[in-house]
C-alpha cells in the first residue's frame, strides 16, 4: 500500500511538529523508551517515530493512544472547548431581526 501524501497548511504542519516534539520531551520526561510507548500503545517503532517528528499522515487515533500511555489523554478535553468565534457566530443567529407577521384582513373588508 503506498504511502498518501497529506497536503497541510505550513501553519497547520508547524503546529503538527510542536505536538510531536511536546510528546516526545514528555515522553523522555517519563523515561520511556520508544519500545515502552510503541508496545504499551500497539504501534510500531516507524509509526512512534513519525509520531514525534509530526507527521500529518499518522491516524489521529494513534496519537490518541500515544497520549494515554503518557498519561495526558485528559488533554484532549481543552481542544476546541472555548470557540469564541463559533459562539459568535450562533450568537449573531439568535439575534436576527424577524418581520411582524401580516395582518390577515377578515373576509368582506375591502381597503380600498
Amino acid at each position: 500500500m503506498p504511502n498518501k501524501i497529506i497536503t497541510i497548511y505550513p501553519a497547520s504542519a508547524k503546529e503538527l511538529e510542536n505536538l510531536g516534539l511536546r510528546l516526545k520531551d514528555a515522553r523522555l520526561r517519563r523515561r520511556f523508551s520508544m519500545e515502552t510507548v510503541c508496545a504499551r500503545a500497539d504501534i510500531s517503532r516507524p509509526t512512534l517515530y513519525k509520531i514525534e517528528k509530526g507527521e500529518p499522515s499518522v491516524a489521529i487515533g494513534l496519537y490518541v493512544q500515544v497520549l494515554r500511555v503518557l498519561g495526558l489523554v485528559e488533554d484532549l478535553s481543552s481542544i476546541a472547548r472555548e470557540d469564541a468565534l463559533g459562539r459568535r457566530l450562533q450568537d449573531e443567529a439568535l439575534y436576527q431581526r424577524k418581520r411582524a407577521p401580516r395582518k390577515k384582513v377578515p373576509a368582506g373588508e375591502n381597503n380600498g
